[in-house]
């Protein structure tokens, strides 16, 4: 699956203006002052009755310095024509400042702006690490459309670039900082992937996530294979050693180049290969193979033409094709018992 950059649903808008507007919540205090109660002070000050436009017009105009309303003995007047302009220019300022340092804070990926991305979002998936692992788990979870967000502690990860090339929001923090994970929204997270190469920086990541969000999934990325097995039994949560998960895969693989992935039901090895089709094999069809050696084939591919998933039971098998095949190993012992093969290839692609 390739990447893709990530959508945002209606209702994700409307809460990423609300983020940005609590942002700019002092510039409408200061706009509300100026032209919502100020016009209502010369109205009710200023000797001669004068309308709301009137008074808007003079308020608007004093910003720049300009009066519109003739000069008045009034010390209130006078004080509110002194104090206007300077109050003004601050709230010019304060907006004008606010909305430059958001701008650059969004071509930059500042921290600001990742948590206005962040604060946007509900039931996003939070990826604690943009290495080759977390990548991967990001390339996934967007080709499945879901919002990711990633943070990641050196600004020279190598993926880290492309991730924000399509638009997924990358932290540059330390996970383990109080407020980092805070600034990804972690209170309305679905789940949490730490994935860093710390098991126990991933470990202290997961429970702070806990801690703030009791309800969030947490999946953890760990070395050792021990320590796993008790955070699974002593912490809700998943927690998956990648030298078990990669070191099952390779030992079945120097049996056999063609087996891409092998599993565990239970106390079933599970294996899944990608098995190209002799003349024993032609014999057979989809059906056959599985009610003979327990073979459920996944995929067939025929030569020039394109893969087809899950194939009906009568298709026949032919000579050449490619069957992405899963089963039990000693069921895949027997099927190449059957085909002939006192040895397999030397590689997937060829003897």
């Amino acid at each position: 699956m390739q990447l893709r950059p990530q959508r945002r649903s209606l209702a994700t808008r409307l809460r990423y203006v609300t983020a940005i507007a609590r942002r700019f919540r002092i510039t409408f205090l200061f706009a509300l002052i100026l032209f919502g109660l100020l016009p209502w002070a010369f109205i009710v000050l200023y000797p001669t009755p004068i309308g709301w436009a009137r008074a808007l017009n003079h308020v608007y105009f004093l910003l720049f310095g300009q009066p519109s309303l003739d000069y008045v003995d009034s010390a209130a007047i006078v004080a509110l024509n002194i104090l206007i302009p300077p109050f003004g220019l601050v709230a010019v300022v304060d907006g004008v400042v606010r909305f430059a340092y958001l701008f650059f804070a969004k071509k930059t990926s500042d921290k600001e702006w990742i948590e206005v991305i962040a604060e946007s979002m509900r039931g996003h998936i939070i990826i604690c690490g943009a290495g080759r692992v977390g990548f991967r788990i990001a390339n996934q979870l967007s080709a499945l459309g879901k919002e990711v967000v990633v943070i990641e502690k050196r600004e020279g990860a190598p993926f880290a670039t492309q991730l924000q090339d399509l638009n997924i929001p990358v932290l540059f923090d330390d996970a383990r900082n109080p407020k980092a994970l805070a600034r990804l929204n972690v209170k309305h997270a679905q789940a949490i992937v730490c994935c860093t190469d710390d098991d126990l920086g991933n470990i202290n990541v997961g429970l702070d996530a806990r801690k703030a969000n009791p309800e969030i999934r947490i999946v953890m990325r760990l070395f050792d294979e021990d320590l796993a097995e008790r955070v699974r039994e002593n912490f809700r949560a998943e927690a998956h050693s990648t030298s078990v998960l990669a070191g099952q895969t390779l030992a079945l693989t120097s049996l056999d180049p063609r087996i891409i992935h092998s599993f565990s039901v239970g106390e079933h090895l599970m294996v899944v290969s990608a098995f190209v089709a002799g003349p024993k094999l032609a014999e057979l069809n989809v059906s056959a193979v599985r009610d003979r050696f327990g073979g459920l084939t996944l995929s067939l591919r025929k030569p020039g033409a394109a893969e087809a998933l899950h194939p009906t039971g009568p298709t026949q098998i032919v000579s050449g094709d490619t069957l992405t095949l899963q089963c039990r190993y000693d069921e895949y012992l027997a099927l190449r018992a059957f085909t002939g093969e006192e040895r397999p290839p030397l590689s997937l692609h060829g003897s």
